[in-house]
């Protein structure tokens, strides 16, 4: 070694001990922040969401649901992707119970209330995590698959709202 590479090393110990002494500096402090907040980002919308769709299941009848109107909430579960499985069937038991109540109760409704777009939500939710880990096709590809995905679901959202409401 040179004696500058030395003078880069020793450089760098000492940043290093600086950073560690200070523990961290602020920087570890930013970046757990910056975690809570994405976490609460994604958390918040996410509780109001799943309380609709418990809503809407427990506003049908015991004998016109096909899902406990409490299972929706297996959706916060991120761990391997097991949300994004179980998205399928809440859709899947949401739409068929909504479609059942109607009939029920006389209302004129589709067959399935909320399927098409609901379906169509999860399977680009699904297509664009699998981009993401592709380097670049990720970021060109998945990440406007995702904010299509973004969109469905709003409107998923409002629409299975509005199915509530209607049996409220």
């Amino acid at each position: 070694m040179n004696s500058s590479q030395e003078q880069l090393i020793r450089d760098l110990q000492a940043q290093l001990e600086g950073f560690l002494k200070d523990g961290g500096g602020g920087a570890m402090a930013i970046v757990i922040a910056a975690g809570v907040l994405i976490f609460l980002l994604w958390l918040i919308p996410n509780i109001f969401y799943l309380l609709t769709l418990q809503r809407a299941i427990n506003r049908c009848a015991p004998e016109c649901r096909f899902m406990p109107g409490g299972t929706v909430w297996l959706m916060l579960i991120v761990c391997c992707c097991l949300n994004q499985i179980w998205q399928f069937f809440v859709v899947i038991n949401v739409s068929l119970s909504l479609g059942r109540e109607f009939r029920r109760r006389g209302i004129p409704c589709v067959d399935k209330p909320g399927f098409a777009v609901g379906l169509t939500m999860a399977i680009l939710q699904v297509v664009a995590s699998i981009l993401f880990y592709i380097p670049y096709v990720g970021l060109f590809v998945g990440l406007p698959i995702y904010i299509a995905s973004l969109v469905l679901w709003i409107i998923y959202w409002v629409k299975v709202a509005n199915y509530s409401k209607q049996l409220a």
